[in-house]
């Protein structure tokens, strides 16, 4: 008569460990490059958003986008800078809707984009007397300052080499 072979416990406890450490191994590659393709995506719509600032600055006397109707003596809001990103603008800086006569330039972007890390597409406007915050809070997604045409991420915590995304 022949014997028949069957796994012993031990033998199926290994199997078990082993694929179990893979499993983590593979999850935690998965994990990383969510991460690393999100900080990918944060450069990217910074490097849109600092793009558009510039080109919109050219096309229009030299101001920054923020400051409603153009004018740098009114305190810049979020709405003018999202209206002069989406909309059709004169060399003033008024805005209306796209094809308007007389409203030559732009849009510049057909939205402003989410941050990747926290979600957010608000833009948190500052005024020409303020300084950034000195640490990002994820209460924004972008932080603009229209008098010197820098904007940031409003996010906190860093990336694998230790820079900050408030600092990207």
């Amino acid at each position: 008569m022949r014997k028949a072979r069957a796994f012993t416990l031990i033998e199926i406890l290994v199997v078990v460990v082993l694929l179990g450490i893979l499993a983590a191994t593979v999850i935690a590659m998965a994990s990383n490059s969510a991460i690393s393709a999100k900080e990918s995506a944060l450069a990217t719509d910074l490097q849109l958003l600092r793009r558009f600032v510039l080109i919109y600055k050219c096309h229009h006397l030299e101001v920054g986008p923020g400051y409603p109707n153009g004018q740098t003596s009114a305190a810049p809001t979020e709405q003018a800078f999202i209206d002069q990103a989406t909309l059709s603008s004169n060399e003033a800086g008024q805005t209306a809707a796209i094809g308007t006569a007389g409203f030559e330039r732009g849009p510049y972007m057909q939205k402003i984009p989410a941050n990747p890390l926290n979600g957010l597409n608000s833009v948190q406007i500052l005024g020409d007397g303020d300084d950034f915050p000195a640490t990002a809070d994820d209460s924004h997604g972008w932080i603009c300052k229209p008098a010197t045409s820098e904007i940031r991420a409003d996010s906190t915590g860093s990336d694998d080499n230790g820079k900050s995304y408030y600092d990207y």
